[in-house]
């Protein structure tokens, strides 16, 4: 629906709102678009359209229906930016989730229909059209500004463009969004300051238009900025858009006059209903029509919203009776009986989207592109690897100076076997500490995937490839300091599969935190349950209660299962299968083994009470590396089904 007939007041014939619209509203003078943008221009959507949206979910109260939405319908043409207005819960996200095809609530029930020129595209079609930009930053803050958009880039294109291309796109974009002067600045970290919230927004949009939208929705993109932040992201968002033709509908809450005058149209919301749609210079005529003057010096907004919300109204019945009547009062305007004979005229002129080929997923592209990102952040963020290999230099540190030294007497074989459950146990307990970044790029993740750009596969795989050296250097740094500090086997081969033993404990714990916080993305959640799972592998790898004697439940359903216990049975083969220890200088030997007579101990003696075997150091291998893989595989499952 055009503007010119939205703000007219009284009934105005379709005639006169057809002359009202722009004749041809794609007639863009190309050559005086800037260069740099010209992959941005829109000369396919002319429209989109939404008709009799309703969503209804289960009240968990009452286990009854409940409707989020009834019957909402609008339209936004190419070169239009509509906002979502209304008071919190009136439905703003659940329909921005609905226009977008993205789930509008859990278990909810959608009716309705959406469609592009009047015809509806498939959802691979709409996707490769249309972006979303949620509400919450989902950037990495150790990223430039200029890196977060090449990597945009190269997730949205694969290698179908030149790097020059991709350059000169990533520059329009930059200067188009006044963030050239912060390009080389971070993104921002707790730890390392970064650029400003509004610049953070204009990001995360600059960031989505690199795969070239024609359609884009913006979720509340002024949430927690000042007036004067929200009114720069609105303009230029609003700029992009006017010079290239874009459709941009974005839910927002309570905007400042100067920046809700930037908008071309306004959805109004209030209980899941509509109560208008249409100019926004035509909502202050069509409310004082009802009776409801807007006072001068108020910001619209601000007036529209303490008419929708009743929440905190001192007479509740009237206050719902009178917003019924605006409601009902709207449904019988002039502008909505026009609105619904344009939509209707609209979708009757049917334009098919043209067809395009099916970009070819370049996999391995993806996988080495997420690798690189994550590289980056890593060796930048301290909180990932920095911090926990100054934790484990300082166990490594504790332990060695503890364990100072052993004595290669019997009296020192136990304290041997507590270094080894420690040595094993505590690194992979430690781990607990990727958690936070993990769920930092999960929700990278889920707001790329969203948009089309990856799925899990491909995270999975990247997200395992770039712990590995990590992972390696830790295992080195901390044998390093604790093995020779202990006097554990001096020989090369003893230390060097030591190192094995440890690096496969550390990958093993990493992809334990990787399955818990991918089935629970909470903190919280996943530190107590990585930490429960941790303490039930402790216990039943062998040294609190030896294999022979654990009981039947716990050693069927959980040893063998225990990653900790192969780790654990592999150390102590390491060291007491090729080493002897003396029996003191009474010759009273605590082990009975065939070196008695020499009043000395074989280590095979300390193995046997545990019921170990020396030469099955493959097997034991083999079995740790398919845990690894079965909790992947477990966590990939988890990505794919949470949605």
């Amino acid at each position: 629906m055009s503007n010119a007939s939205v703000a007219a007041s009284g009934s105005i014939e379709m005639d006169n709102v057809n002359k009202s619209l722009p004749q041809d509203v794609f007639n863009i003078d190309v050559e005086q678009t800037a260069v740099d943008d010209a992959h941005l221009v829109n000369n396919t959507v002319r429209n989109f359209v939404w008709q009799g949206v309703t969503v209804t979910v289960k009240d968990h109260k009452t286990k009854l229906p409940k409707t989020i939405l009834e019957n909402v319908g609008g339209i936004v043409e190419a070169g239009e930016i509509c906002a979502l207005m209304g008071p919190s819960g009136c439905g703003k996200t659940t329909l921005l989730n609905v226009l977008a095809h993205r789930d509008a609530a859990t278990s909810a029930t959608v009716e309705g229909s959406t469609s592009v020129n009047g015809s509806v595209p498939s959802l691979a079609a709409f996707r490769k059209i249309s972006s979303y930009v949620e509400q919450e930053d989902a950037l990495i803050g150790s990223l430039t500004v200029r890196e977060t958009m090449h990597f945009a880039a190269r997730l949205a294109h694969k290698n179908s463009l030149t790097k020059a291309e991709r350059m000169r796109r990533i520059d329009g974009l930059l200067e188009s969004f006044g963030l050239r002067n912060q390009a080389h600045m971070l993104i921002g970290t707790p730890i390392r300051k970064g650029i400003s919230g509004g610049q953070k927004r204009r990001v995360s949009v600059a960031s989505q238009l690199i795969t070239a939208p024609k359609i884009l929705f913006l979720d509340e993109p002024t949430s927690g900025l000042d007036s004067a932040a929200s009114w720069e992201v609105i303009s230029f968002v609003k700029e992009v858009a006017k010079r290239n033709n874009l459709i941009v509908i974005a839910s927002i809450h309570q905007p400042s006059t100067s920046t809700f005058q930037l908008f071309d149209k306004l959805l109004l919301l209030s209980g899941g209903k509509s109560h208008y749609f249409g100019s926004v210079e035509g909502v202050e005529p069509q409310f004082e029509s009802l009776g409801f003057p807007m006072p001068i010096h108020t910001n619209p907004a601000e007036f529209l919203l303490e008419l929708m919300n009743v929440d905190f109204a001192s007479h509740q019945e009237a206050a719902h009776e009178r917003l019924q009547e605006m409601q009902k009062a709207w449904i019988k305007s002039p502008i909505a009986r026009e609105l619904d004979a344009y939509i209707g005229t609209t979708l009757a002129k049917v334009e098919p989207l043209p067809v395009t080929k099916p970009s070819a997923t370049n996999y391995a592209v993806v996988v080495m592109t997420l690798v690189h990102r994550s590289f980056i952040k890593s060796h930048r963020d301290i909180i990932a690897y920095g911090i926990r290999i100054a934790m484990y230099v300082g166990l490594a540190i504790m332990m060695g100076t503890v364990w100072l030294r052993l004595d290669t007497d019997q009296a020192a074989i136990q304290s041997f076997i507590n270094a080894i459950f420690f040595g094993g146990a505590f690194m992979s307990f430690m781990a607990v500490a990727y958690i936070p970044s993990f769920l930092e790029d999960r929700a990278t993740f889920v707001k790329e995937r969203a948009n089309g750009l990856y799925g899990p596969t491909a995270f999975m795989l990247s997200n395992f490839i770039i712990g590995l050296p990590y992972l390696f250097i830790i295992s080195v740094l901390f044998s390093t300091i604790a093995y020779w500090l202990s006097n554990f086997q001096p020989t090369a081969k003893a230390f060097f599969t030591w190192i094995m033993w440890l690096f496969l404990d550390l990958v093993a714990a990493e992809s334990l935190v990787v399955l818990v916080s991918s089935i629970f993305p909470v903190f919280v959640v996943s530190l107590a349950l990585t930490a429960f799972a941790n303490g039930l592998w402790m216990s039943v790898d062998g040294f609190m209660v030896t294999p022979k004697i654990l009981n039947v439940f716990w050693r069927y359903v959980f040893h063998y299962i225990d990653y900790q216990a192969y780790v654990f049975q592999g150390m102590m083969v390491n060291e007491f299968a090729e080493r002897t220890y003396t029996c003191g200088t009474d010759c009273q030997c605590m082990y009975q083994t065939d070196l008695a007579s020499e009043c000395r101990i074989s280590g095979l003696g300390v193995l046997e009470t545990f019921g170990y075997k020396t030469g099955e150091t493959g097997r034991w291998v083999g079995y740790l590396l398919l845990i690894v893989v079965g909790y992947r595989i477990l966590g990939w499952v988890a990505l794919k089904v949470r949605k």
